[in-house]
């Protein structure tokens, strides 16, 4: 069995990919939230919300 078997672990908010406890989370895991570096430029980006914002009205403004 891996040693890494009995690690906690979370899905990651922006790209639901699940991830594993690391030990420089030991202090923050509560607030961890996403897998990444990548994950949570990304989502923090105004980009990023307009678009997410959009698509959770309902309306569709393409043809």
């Amino acid at each position: 069995m891996p040693h890494h078997a009995d690690r906690p672990t979370k899905i990651c908010a922006f790209c639901g990919r699940p991830f594993q406890w690391r030990r420089k989370w030991t202090r923050v895991w509560q607030e961890v939230r996403y897998c990444s570096e990548r994950c949570r430029r990304t989502a923090r980006s105004p980009s990023n919300r307009r678009r997410s914002a959009s698509a959770s009205s309902g309306s569709d403004n393409r043809p």
